[in-house]
């Protein structure tokens, strides 16, 4: 299959260490919705020991899935496991629609989910729900505006040259489409 411009067709899947496959699967299928579609046990060769583990899946809509390891050995689990710090700049975002988003806000409120481990922001260019997992996973959950395509459209157009001002000193925001105070935005840090 041809690809456009050589871009990739889609992500395949996203790869995280954890502790407890079951803790996990009882989050990503019970409290978000994500199917389980594949369980896969294996043993290799890998980076000069033999590894056991168990990697699961659990897909989204376009044949993508996010994906989790959990390894026989607590010996591997600290070797390959990452510990980070917190921060919601490293996350996971996932595109839904509003019906699916407000369905995940009933779902995280009746899963006992409160801030800070789940907010909405309205971004401008989108609202996202956010959650973090039972490993310090974070994921974001964005439902896009009707004039989505347009938006898209004015950054692609300048992406470059916004690139090229933030570089060159100027960090003046170029978000004309986010509320210009948080306590403004009706979707901010709100469980509607």
């Amino acid at each position: 299959m041809t690809t456009k411009n050589g871009l990739p067709l889609r992500l395949h899947h996203h790869a995280w260490v954890v502790d407890d496959l079951e803790v996990n699967r009882r989050f990503y299928e019970d409290v978000i919705g994500l199917p389980l579609v594949a369980t896969w046990t294996e043993t290799d060769e890998l980076f000069g020991a033999e590894r056991v583990y168990c990697h699961t899946f659990f897909g989204i809509a376009d044949g993508g899935a996010l994906a989790f390891f959990q390894f026989a050995n607590p010996e591997d689990t600290k070797l390959f496991k990452t510990e980070i710090n917190f921060t919601p700049w490293r996350h996971i975002a996932l595109k839904v629609d509003q019906e699916q988003q407000d369905a995940l806000r009933e779902r995280f409120a009746e899963a006992g989910y409160v801030e800070p481990d789940t907010f909405t922001v309205d971004h401008g260019y989108c609202v996202s729900l956010y959650i973090t997992d039972p490993n310090g996973l974070q994921l974001e959950f964005v439902v896009d505006p009707p004039d989505v395509e347009a938006i898209d459209a004015e950054r692609r157009r300048t992406a470059h040259e916004d690139l090229a001002r933030w570089l060159g000193g100027d960090h003046s925001s170029n978000n004309a489409w986010r509320p210009s105070d948080a306590q403004d935005r009706p979707n901010a840090r709100n469980d509607r």
